[in-house]
């Protein structure tokens, strides 16, 4: 592996004025903010939200397991990469990556917050706060804006917004503010994604799935579930019809592993010839797998099986992320992950799941970044 190495999902840590310093002044006194609670440290605390954002699980890369908790943190002492620009380059030179595909951390929680108005406000002060972030290294910090999509209408005008600052793609809520993204209302939306030329994204724990489900058993059970919100957007874009209406579209499934996507693709097909009458499925031009290896990006980090099966899924859509500085991340052993889990693949193939794919999907001018140890 010589050409340089991209993370396709990454994130940074929203720093204490990203919201209430940038959010438009009617909304100041709603706008998320963090704070120090006496049991879990510091926190952000979002309205309309159940659930606050432990930093100390946020920025918790390059903690042993045994270290690993909500409680504790005091933002000062965390990782200046999350916030810093230039502290960034020196976490990507450490674990021997060149460049990072952006997202939020507590705009992962903003995209379930009921009231849509202040939604959209927190999103696009967020989005204000990362052109300043990015703008230092715009070749190596590769961010994504956030759109709330109240309505499909409105969801194109902050398309646009976002095109218009310089975005190459845009992180969308799990769920939209009207309907659902199957409702042909969302036709034009779409249609205005290609044309932007913007790559639309779902990170995993934004489609509210967090707040409605259960878990049986003890709390660990509850992690094993965070993939599902990405799989059911995948299976609706394909069995719907949206990829089939709209064949230029791509979208990538962020941080939901992949090696469950062979026998997701052979369950869909079971599903579409087996029983798509009854079910009242909709008539597809294609095989629902066909659909979903051209039209489905996703991102995994130190999930070997995504690997190992790399055979039996389309390798062009495969993107390996370093997750920094969350705590499921890789850094700073990024490198040896990489050593042990893709000993088997070839050169070629290394170049398609650390580079090409993700530098061909955002279109990256990547020659004057750092090449691979």
């Amino acid at each position: 592996m010589t050409k340089p190495i991209i993370s396709s999902d990454s994130h940074v840590v929203e720093p204490p004025d990203c919201y209430v310093g940038r959010i438009d002044p009617k909304f100041r006194d709603r706008a998320p903010v963090m704070f120090h609670d006496e049991k879990r440290g510091d926190v952000f605390r979002i309205e309309g939200s159940e659930q606050r954002i432990p930093l100390a699980l946020v920025s918790a890369a390059g903690k042993p397991p045994e270290e690993l908790s909500p409680r504790g943190a005091k933002f000062e002492k965390l990782h200046r990469g999350g916030w810093e620009p230039h502290a960034r380059i020196e976490a990507q030179d450490r674990d021997g990556i060149a460049a990072e595909v952006l997202y939020p951390s507590v705009g992962m929680e903003i995209c379930n917050i009921p009231d849509l108005e202040l939604k959209q406000a927190c999103m696009e002060a967020y989005n204000r706060w990362l052109v300043e972030f990015c703008e230092p290294y715009p070749d190596r910090l590769i961010g994504l804006g956030q759109a709330a999509v109240r309505t499909p209408e409105g969801g194109i005008r902050e398309l646009e917004a976002i095109c218009g600052q310089g975005f190459k793609g845009v992180m969308l809520p799990g769920l939209p503010g009207v309907e659902d993204y199957d409702d042909p209302m969302y036709g034009e939306f779409f249609d205005a994604v290609v044309d932007l030329g913007l790559v639309a994204s779902f990170h995993i724990l934004t489609s509210s799935e967090g707040l409605r489900q259960g878990f049986r058993g003890s709390k660990i059970n509850g992690f094993m579930s965070i993939v599902r919100g990405n799989q059911d957007l995948m299976s609706m874009f394909v069995f719907d019809g949206i990829f089939m209406r709209h064949p230029e579209l791509r979208i990538v499934s962020v941080e939901a592993d992949g090696g469950w996507v062979p026998h997701f693709m052979y369950r869909m097909d079971h599903a579409y010839k087996r029983h798509r009458h009854w079910l009242r499925g909709r008539e597809l031009e294609r095989m629902p797998s066909e659909y979903f290896r051209e039209h489905v990006y996703f991102t995994f980090q130190d999930d070997h099986t995504a690997f190992r099966l790399k055979d039996h899924m389309n390798i062009e859509r495969m993107m390996w992320a370093n997750d920094y500085p969350h705590s499921d991340s890789t850094w700073p052993w990024s490198q040896d992950v990489l050593r042990e889990q893709a000993a088997d693949l070839t050169e070629a193939e290394k170049d398609l799941v650390l580079h090409d794919n993700v530098a061909r999907l955002y279109r990256l001018d990547t020659s004057g970044l750092p090449a691979a140890a």
